[in-house]
């Protein structure tokens, strides 16, 4: 194997091992297995909320073990119960496939795909699924489950004490995924499912299915669910989701959901989501205990995680962006750049008319923009050095804002004192 020691232990010190199968450190020892994750394609991106189980993928593919990422072009047409309260809304296949690819372009920055030995795959549960014929379906794979044994699981359970209740659509999902492991054991000798804590259930339908379908012994690991200290869900911004793709969450915002987590909860990210190991991460919580201002842990979670998915130059800029909101230099950031930083800053427009020519006195900038209350407060905040325009320091109380001055022809950056920005934006 590719890396020393056994996953299983791995995934113990980092918190990672909810439950698994018997035997199954055992085989992890020996022998280098297949195991698959599913990916749910409702969505064209995953969310920082997948990236335990990809990263659960790709450390098992560091200890030389083959991965499969499993995307649900199938299943994702139904939808699954699992730890949901009410059914989703059903995708149509363009949907679907339009999903998947965005998704396959996320997961090749944490698995290699040309590793050689055991290189990554991507399979798609509608080439076998959307193959089934009902009646086969039924004869052959139904007959093992009853309905009894579907329904003492948490996840029908719940649903079914809901006001809602479950479809008979969402109730057959836990057979469909059984298939999908079923025939990836037939297929590539793929003896280990993963995922989830919520998944256990469909996993152990699975492991069952194998064992009476061909007599194979087949096994199950789950991670614990993220959560997080303040007990709001992991993996969620007042924004909303927190999106692997950068056009749904920028570099910068990305960057800044891990700068933000909580001291009580760093350790265990850093544990989860980085590949740090136990020495550098027992170093950080050293760091933590006895400067927790200093917020090392953070920025070292922040940077590996964004360089992971977003590469180093995007990277730099985040940090750039950082020292932005404290007087840093805003060369090299462009307009979307600053409208991330500066969202929730007061803003307002101008019109371009405005700033041709000679453009507009800065004294009447700050008037139009409440920066200042009077003129007077204007010119004394300029006599007084504290007046910035895009960086850079204004000298002169008579000095002009005009629009070449604008970035990319779009904004301006006004900053008063130390830390109070205001966005000037170009109208029609």
């Amino acid at each position: 194997m590719s890396a020393k020691g056994n996953i299983y232990d791995e995934f113990e010190w980092r918190g990672l091992l909810y439950d698994a199968t018997p035997g199954l450190k055992d085989l992890l020892a020996k022998e280098s297995v297949t195991a698959y994750i599913g990916f749910d394609p409702t969505a064209a991106s995953l969310h920082v909320g997948s990236l335990l189980p990809i990263m659960g993928l790709a450390r098992l593919q560091r200890f030389g073990h083959t991965p499969i990422a499993l995307v649900g072009g199938g299943t994702g047409l139904i939808g699954d119960p699992s730890g949901k309260t009410a059914e989703r809304q059903l995708l149509n296949k363009e949907k679907v496939e339009e999903n998947i690819a965005g998704i396959k372009a996320q997961l090749s920055h944490f698995l290699d795909f040309e590793r050689e030995g055991n290189p990554a795959r991507i399979e798609n549960n509608h080439d076998w699924l959307g193959q089934l014929q009902l009646i086969d379906f039924l004869r052959d794979t139904g007959k093992h489950f009853t309905v009894n044994y579907m329904l003492s699981k948490e996840s029908v359970k719940r649903r079914i004490e809901s006001e809602d209740g479950i479809s008979y659509t969402e109730f057959t999902y836990m057979m469909l995924q059984a298939y999908d492991f079923l025939e990836l054991n037939r297929r590539g000798d793929c003896s280990l499912q993963m995922g989830g804590s919520d998944q256990w259930g469909n996993i152990l339908a699975g492991t069952d299915l194998i064992r009476r379908v061909n007599g194979n012994k087949a096994h199950g690991l789950v991670f614990p669910l993220v959560t997080n200290a303040s007990g709001t869900k992991f993996g969620k911004s007042e924004a909303g989701n927190v999106w692997l793709d950068p056009e749904l969450t920028s570099p910068y915002k990305f960057y800044q959901f891990w700068m933000n987590t909580d001291d009580r909860d760093v350790i265990h990210y850093l544990k989860s989501f980085t590949w740090l190991s136990r020495e550098e991460i027992d170093g950080l919580e050293a760091e933590v205990n006895e400067r927790p201002g200093a917020r090392e842990a953070q920025r070292t979670l922040a940077r590996h995680i964004t360089t992971a998915l977003h590469g180093e130059s995007e990277l730099a800029k985040s940090e750039m962006a950082s020292k932005v909101l404290f007087g840093g230099s805003m060369e090299n950031l462009g307009v979307k750049d600053l409208r991330d930083i500066f969202e929730d800053v007061p803003s307002i427009m101008l019109a371009k008319e405005a700033l041709e020519g000679e453009g507009m006195g800065m004294l009447d900038v700050c008037s139009q923009a409440e920066i200042t209350s009077s003129n007077g407060e204007a010119r004394r905040l300029i006599r007084q050095g504290g007046l910035f325009l895009n960086g850079e320091r204004i000298e002169d109380e008579n000095a002009r804002m005009t629009i070449d001055q604008a970035i990319e022809g779009e904004l301006f950056v006004l900053r008063k004192g130390k830390k109070s920005y205001h966005l000037v934006q170009i109208g029609g």
